[in-house]
This record gives structure tokens, C-alpha cells and sequence, in this order.
């Protein structure tokens, strides 16, 4: 009986794979969807380095200070104040849809209770506990999804090669990379059992190939224990989407998937000093330059070692909130605008590309423009206040195919203090005029 059960387990696994082997397209965006929809999470990077405030892990990898004094941050981490129900009520009130939490960075401490080996926060920190599980029950009583944040490479391993940068602990040894290899794989399987995350984060790819990494196969093993799990870029080319930092792009990422991530300081873990605090108002205008793109911004927070957010990142995420609760239906599910030209500043379209978004990050001086569209227009409104707007085309001839220009009369009372967004209803999906003009030739 033990043998059957063994088998028949072994082969609905190898179904598993199978299936995740052959998905199409259309099955892939069916997965990506609620991504896609998204626009809006939040990074969380925690862990023993918030207790000095330095570098998550490259501070000693980089020679900054001794991976001992490094280690010592251990005794300090306490989450003694951790409230993960006020964690996960802020981000939902930020109207992010997700948050990524960093399960272990490269410095290998784990967050959760791993049976994999003893470097955790429950064994060698004052916490005592397992800090993943309560955050993970709480995101989904708020109905977020879930990511985790996981290090491939892991500088404390003892059977990893890379130590810091210029120091190794071996080269060219298959049996101790094995070990290495069988290690993350036993990670990642506790993380997938115990957790089943929407959404794993990988990063440190860049040490190993693919190969090396075992990726593929790695890639195809969490989508046995979840079919429906996305995987980031950052796992050797074997991801979903792509994960551009801290840059925002000037222009639209070819990929169709993609995610901003970005910081609200300059550091990514809790730092003391670093008081060079973006407003919410330059946030809210990178959120709004991600969306007109087709991406999502992921913006991290950084908890103190007790668990505590800083009052400045909470007050950016309350901010965040109340420009998102007020302009849901121009942030969520939207897809990327028009392109450049027909609209000074950035524009998203309504997944039935029938609704045309504008957000105005200015006062506008006289009524705004926007050209070349052939569409006839139903109806203009200020999102999130329901004021319907007037508008006026000029330059439209009876001769020519070239659209005329739409003025829209934007009272100064209806704006935003932030960013406006006036929605406009089309006859139908966008149709753009892209072409150079014509010259008369009848009349």
C-alpha cells in the first residue's frame, strides 16, 4: 500500500509538471492576471540588519564591517513590537493589491521556522518565533496576495561558494554544490508547503548560470506545489516578468509583464540616518508614470528590528492610500496609455481600451489638449469627484482624415492635490490617427 501511494503521488507530480511544461499563452495571462491587475504592491525588507541600520548583507560582503559584527545584529533583532494585523491593514489601506515580505536575504537568515538548517530567527534571536506565518495569514484576511522574497545565493552557507568579494570558500567542488543545491530546494519546498505563496521574489541570480542553478528544474518543481504561483525575472532567465530597480523607465519595458521596484528613501532596510524621504507626492507621480507604462510599482518599507514601521513610510503609505481609494478605477486593472504626443503627461487605458485615462500632475493654465483621436467621445469626467466636463474640437476639417484638437475645460476646484485624472468615455476602442497631416486637394 505504502508503494502505491508513493507511485500514485509520483505520477500526479509528473502531471504536474507536464502540464506546467505545455501552458500557452492564453493560459499564462489567465495566471498573470490578477498581476497585471495590480499596479500597486509593497516590498517589505526586514531582517537583523535594521538592528545597526547598515546594508542588508552587502555591508559585510563588501567588507564594510566583519561578517561576526555583522552576526552580532542577531542578538538585537527582538520583534518585540511586530503587529503583522497592522502590517497588513496599512498596506491595504496604501491600495496595494499584494506585498512581497523578504523570507531571507543574502545574509541567510530565515524568517520562518526552517528545519533546513539552524540559521533562523527563531533559534538565534530574541523574536523566538516564526515571523512569516502570522504575516502571511494576515494578508490573506485582507485579501492580498502573497509574495515571498527569497536569496538564491546565501554568503553564510558553508557549502556556497562566494563568502564576500574577495573571498570564496571553494572553486569547482560538485559535491558541496550539491549540498548547496539540495538546501535551497529544501527551502523552497517548507516555503511552498507551508506558506503557498502567490508570488516568489527571487533575487541573488547573478552569481551562478542557470545551469549551475539548476533553474529550469527549480522553476518547474514550485510550479508542481503551485500551478498557479508567478516567479519573478531574477531566477535566471525562467520568470514571468520582468523586475527593473530604483530607474524608472523612460519608456514603455518591451515586456508585456513588468514591476518597478523602488525604495522611499535610499535603503532598502531600516536605516536611522537615511532621512532622504521621497514626498507621497513624487510617489504618487512614479506610481502614476509606472501604470502609463503597463507596470506595477512595488515600493518597499523598512521595519525597525522591533517590528515597527517609521512614521515616515507610514505616513507615505496613508498618503498613497488617499490618492488610490479616490482614483481606483484609474489605477487597477488599467493597461498602459496612449503614446506619447496626443496627451502632455501620462495616460492609461481601461482594459476594454474604451475609456481613456489622463492624469494631470500640474495645474493646467487654459483648458487641456489631446490629439489625434478618431473616436467620437461620449462623455469626460473627473475621476474619483464625477464632474462631468466640457470639451471643445478645433482643426477638425470636413475634408481631412487628420482628427481635430479636444480642448476640455478643467475647473481649478476639481483638482486633485496631487494628481488629477480626467476620464474620457470613447465610442468605442481607442483609434489613434499616427500618420503626418494631409494637404487639401478637393473643396
Amino acid at each position: 500500500m505504502k508503494w502505491k501511494c508513493l507511485s500514485i503521488g509520483l505520477v500526479l507530480m509528473l502531471m504536474s509538471v507536464i502540464s506546467v511544461a505545455r501552458e500557452t499563452g492564453e493560459q499564462k495571462a489567465k495566471r498573470m492576471q490578477w498581476f497585471e491587475d495590480a499596479k500597486l504592491g509593497i516590498f517589505i525588507h526586514w531582517g537583523i540588519y535594521s538592528v545597526n541600520g547598515i546594508d542588508e548583507s552587502w555591508s559585510f560582503f563588501n567588507h564594510y564591517i566583519t561578517y561576526d559584527d555583522y552576526m552580532k545584529q542577531l542578538d538585537g533583532f527582538t520583534a518585540s513590537a511586530y503587529n503583522p494585523a497592522e502590517w497588513a491593514g496599512l498596506i491595504r489601506e496604501s491600495g496595494a493589491r499584494y506585498a512581497v515580505l523578504t523570507s531571507k536575504h543574502h545574509d541567510g537568515v530565515a524568517l520562518w521556522n526552517t528545519e533546513c538548517n539552524d540559521l533562523d530567527v527563531v533559534g538565534k534571536t530574541p523574536a523566538k518565533r516564526d515571523l512569516v506565518d502570522p504575516f502571511v495569514k494576515e494578508l490573506r484576511k485582507n485579501n492580498l496576495k502573497v509574495g515571498l522574497y527569497y536569496s538564491l545565493l546565501d554568503w553564510s552557507h558553508p557549502d556556497y561558494p562566494n563568502f564576500t568579494r574577495t573571498s570564496t570558500r571553494y572553486s569547482n567542488d560538485s559535491v558541496r554544490w550539491q549540498r548547496f543545491v539540495d538546501f535551497n530546494f529544501c527551502q523552497l519546498k517548507e516555503l511552498s508547503q507551508r506558506f503557498r505563496p502567490d508570488l516568489y521574489w527571487f533575487d541573488g541570480d547573478w552569481e551562478q548560470s542557470a545551469e549551475t542553478w539548476r533553474a529550469k528544474e527549480l522553476n518547474l518543481q514550485l510550479r508542481s506545489w503551485n500551478p498557479e504561483v508567478i516567479i519573478n525575472s531574477r531566477i535566471a532567465g525562467y520568470g514571468d516578468y520582468a523586475t527593473p530597480e530604483q530607474g524608472l523607465p523612460v519608456t514603455r519595458p518591451a515586456d508585456r509583464y513588468w514591476e518597478l521596484c523602488m525604495t522611499m528613501n535610499d535603503s532598502w532596510g531600516y536605516q536611522h540616518n537615511d532621512n532622504n524621504y521621497k514626498t507621497p507626492n513624487q510617489v504618487i507621480n512614479i506610481l502614476v508614470e509606472t501604470i502609463s507604462k503597463g507596470g506595477n510599482l512595488l515600493l518597499d518599507i523598512g521595519p525597525k528590528p522591533d517590528g515597527t514601521i517609521p512614521a515616515e513610510q507610514v505616513e507615505i503609505l496613508k498618503e498613497l492610500g488617499r490618492w488610490t481609494s479616490k482614483h481606483k478605477e484609474a489605477v487597477y486593472a488599467t493597461r498602459a496609455g496612449i503614446p506619447p504626443g496626443h496627451f502632455h503627461g501620462p495616460t492609461a487605458l481601461s482594459k476594454d481600451g474604451d475609456i481613456l485615462y489622463l492624469y494631470l500632475p500640474y495645474k493646467p493654465i487654459g483648458p487641456i489638449a489631446l490629439k489625434g483621436i478618431r473616436n467620437k467621445i461620449n462623455r469626460i469626467w473627473v475621476v474619483g469627484n464625477g464632474t462631468k466636463l466640457s470639451h471643445d474640437v478645433k482643426m477638425k476639417q470636413y475634408w481631412s482624415e487628420v482628427p481635430g484638437i479636444v480642448y476640455i475645460d478643467v475647473p481649478e476646484k476639481v483638482l486633485d492635490k496631487d494628481v488629477t485624472v480626467i476620464a474620457v468615455l470613447l465610442d468605442g476602442k481607442v483609434d489613434l490617427y499616427r500618420e503626418s497631416g494631409q494637404v487639401i486637394t478637393d473643396n
